[in-house]
């Protein structure tokens, strides 16, 4: 009976121990970027486009405050509420003591330098899809700008949405590498994908999602509903949005429908960020939408 026990508790340790070590968080290839050197002028780019001020200044900060990375805004969730840290230089409230290779494993394997999972309201299942080089870019960027000692607040998630172990069997899940829509010789379309499922990882609010939180990848953003539990994020296939490519550019430079309305909540600040781009981007972004098939009924 005894021995009976013991092996028992053994293949529980056994088991136990494999479980941590398979959703164990998984650092990025160090080599791929040991010899990147960033470009800040295309990180500024790569920052506008990816939206990375939208979340990482201070509630309330408006004109330059806003390139202030302090965090502090808030993000309301079925898991919990959370609240975005700071990303500034400062060495010790931001991130400033980080590394090229620090960094390239938060944005792309949503890992903390300790070894910890990142909650994927960072949305590093888009980011995963950047390119090596634009993250040296961005990180070169970063450094740039204001640092901040503000520090950063913890997330207001409870049990069992607080176990982060949890996270590495969530991204086995549902990270992924592989693009939603397919490759293609088209420059224009390549660009508008690399734009709309990357940097301005517009999935993450136009794409239902399931009980887990996991995008519905076969509904690619046929709309979801709103976080804040405040009606629904409209779908952006071509079965809904009726604008032309034309519509769709002029949106995202000026917030002006083809209806004469204007935009509101969040996508203020998408806007913002898509009226500094090249116009080849909006135009990119526009000919990506119109190509998408027809989603799934979800």
């Amino acid at each position: 009976m005894r021995k009976t026990l013991i092996l028992g508790a053994l293949a529980a340790l056994m088991a136990a121990g494999g479980v941590l070590f398979v959703t164990r968080a998984q650092p990025v290839d160090s080599a791929v970027f040991s010899g990147l050197t960033g470009d800040a002028a295309q990180g500024e780019v790569v920052f506008t486009a990816a939206g990375c001020a939208s979340c990482h200044h201070a509630p309330d900060a408006t004109g330059e405050a806003k390139l202030v990375l302090a965090g502090g805004q808030r993000f309301t969730s079925d898991f919990g509420v959370f609240l975005a840290p700071n990303i500034s230089p400062d060495a010790r409230a931001g991130i400033g003591s980080w590394s090229l290779t620090d960094f390239a494993g938060a944005v792309s394997k949503g890992v903390t330098p300790e070894g910890q999972h990142l909650y994927p309201a960072f949305p590093y299942t888009a980011y995963t899809h950047m390119a090596p080089q634009e993250v040296a870019d961005l990180w070169d960027y970063l450094q740039s700008l204001p640092p901040s000692d503000t520090p950063s607040l913890p997330h207001e998630v409870g049990f069992p949405f607080n176990i982060r172990q949890s996270l590495g069997v969530w991204k086995m899940l549902f990270m992924t590498d592989q693009w939603v829509a397919p490759d293609t010789e088209d420059e224009t379309l390549t660009r508008g994908r690399y734009l709309v499922e990357a940097l301005a990882h517009c999935g993450e609010c136009h794409t239902p999602r399931n009980v887990l939180g996991g995008l519905q990848r076969d509904a690619w953003l046929s709309g979801a509903a709103n976080p804040n539990g405040t009606g629904r994020i409209p779908a952006l296939t071509p079965d809904k949005l009726s604008w032309s490519e034309t519509d769709i550019a002029y949106y995202l430079e000026t917030g002006f429908t083809p209806d004469f309305d204007s935009v509101g909540g969040h996508m203020v600040a998408v806007v913002e960020n898509f009226a500094k781009l090249p116009a080849s981007d909006r135009a990119a972004v526009a000919a990506y939408l119109k190509a998408l098939p027809q989603p799934a009924e979800n």
